[in-house]
C-alpha cells in the first residue's frame, strides 16, 4: 500500500498539468467505434494531432477530423467486448456522442451487399426468456434508474437527421455484380445484434419477422444500451458485407473490405457536418473529470495493481 500511494503521489508530483491533453473539457468529442481493425484504420488514417493512449489494456486514439475533436477505437467482435469498450470510452473521454460503424449481414431481401443502413433503432435479437413453448423477448432493467429498457433502443434524432443530410452528394465506391455496376443505397432502417455470426436463411427470417430487420451484426445494442443508459447520443451505421445466409462467406470475401470503406466514408461525411455544431445534447452523464487529463491516473492505477493480492480482478481497484 506504501507502494502503491508512493508511486501515485510520484505520477501526481511528475505531470505537470494535464500531459495527455488535447483538448479541453468544454471542447465537444465525437467518439467513433467499429469491432475490426479496417473499420476504425480507414478513419485512423484521416486524423491529425494524432495521440495513442491505452487504457486497461485497450488502445484509444484522439485527435481531430474535419474540425470535430475525435476519440477512435477498436471494440473487438461481440457484445461484450463492445459494451467494456464503450463504458470505459465514456468514463475516460466524456464524448459528447458515440457513432458506431461498420459491416453487418443484410436481412431486408431489398437490401444487397454494399447498402448502408442507418439504424434509426436498435434491438438484441438473442435477449430472450426460454420457455417450454420456445422464448419470448426479454427487457432488462436500467441499473441507473430501475426501469425497464426498451426492446429497441432509439438512434439519437439530431444524429439521425445529420445522417441522412450526409448522404447528399456522397460519392460511394460502386458495386460490381454480374449484372453490372450499382451505386450503394443508403437506408434508414432497424439492426439488430447478438452474440451470433448469421449464416442461415431461417434465422434470417425470423429476424425479419419478429423485429422487422433491415441488418443483424454482434455489437451495435450493446454499444446503444451504455449509451442509452448514460443519456448519451448514438448513431449505428452498418454497410452490408453479406446476406446473412448460406452465401455470407463468399459474400464477405467479395464485399468487405467495399463495405468497410463505404461506412467508413459515410460516417466521415457525418463527421464533417458535426463539426461545427457543438455539443447535441447536454442530457449526458455528469463525471467529474476526462481521460483528456488523467490517463497518468490510470496508468498509475495499473502499476499498483498485485496479481496476487485476494479479490483483485485486474482492474488495480
Amino acid at each position: 500500500m506504501r507502494r502503491c500511494a508512493l508511486l501515485m503521489a510520484l505520477m501526481v508530483l511528475a505531470a505537470p498539468g494535464r500531459p495527455c491533453s488535447v483538448a479541453d473539457e468544454k471542447t465537444p468529442v465525437t467518439a467513433i467505434l467499429g469491432a475490426f481493425g479496417e473499420e476504425v484504420e480507414i478513419i485512423e488514417g484521416q486524423l491529425e494531432q494524432v495521440q495513442f493512449h491505452t487504457l486497461l489494456g485497450i488502445d484509444f486514439i484522439t485527435g481531430r477530423l474535419k474540425h470535430r475533436q475525435i476519440v477512435l477505437a477498436q471494440t473487438g467482435i461481440g457484445k461484450v467486448n463492445a459494451a467494456m469498450t464503450t463504458a470505459l470510452l465514456i468514463h475516460e473521454f466524456q464524448p459528447s456522442e458515440v457513432i458506431f460503424t461498420g459491416i453487418a449481414g443484410g436481412i431486408d431481401p431489398n437490401l444487397s451487399p454494399g447498402d448502408i443502413v442507418i439504424a434509426e433503432k436498435v434491438a438484441h435479437h438473442d435477449l430472450v426468456i426460454y420457455t417450454e413453448d420456445g422464448f419470448d423477448t426479454y427487457q432488462v432493467r436500467n441499473p441507473l434508474t430501475g426501469r425497464h429498457n426498451p426492446i429497441f433502443l432509439p438512434a439519437d434524432p439530431k444524429l439521425l437527421d445529420l445522417a441522412r443530410k450526409a448522404r447528399e452528394g456522397l460519392r460511394l465506391e460502386k458495386i460490381v455484380t454480374s449484372a453490372g455496376e450499382r451505386v450503394p443505397r443508403i437506408v434508414a432502417g432497424t439492426i439488430v445484434s447478438g452474440d451470433a455470426f448469421v449464416a442461415s436463411a431461417v434465422k434470417r427470417a425470423e429476424l425479419r419477422r419478429r423485429f422487422q430487420a433491415d441488418a443483424v451484426e454482434m455489437e451495435g445494442a450493446a454499444v446503444a444500451q451504455v449509451c442509452f443508459q448514460q443519456q448519451l447520443p448514438f448513431l449505428v451505421v452498418r454497410s452490408l458485407s453479406n446476406t446473412a445466409d448460406s452465401d455470407v462467406r463468399m459474400d464477405t470475401a467479395q464485399f468487405n473490405e467495399l463495405a468497410a470503406h463505404n461506412s467508413a466514408r459515410f460516417v466521415l461525411s457525418i463527421v464533417e457536418r458535426l463539426g461545427n455544431l457543438g455539443t447535441l445534447s447536454s442530457a449526458g452523464p455528469s463525471r467529474k473529470s476526462s481521460a483528456f487529463g488523467h490517463v497518468s491516473s490510470l496508468i498509475a492505477r495499473d502499476a499498483c495493481y498485485d496479481p496476487g493480492a485476494p479479490g483483485r480482478t485486474g482492474t488495480g481497484e
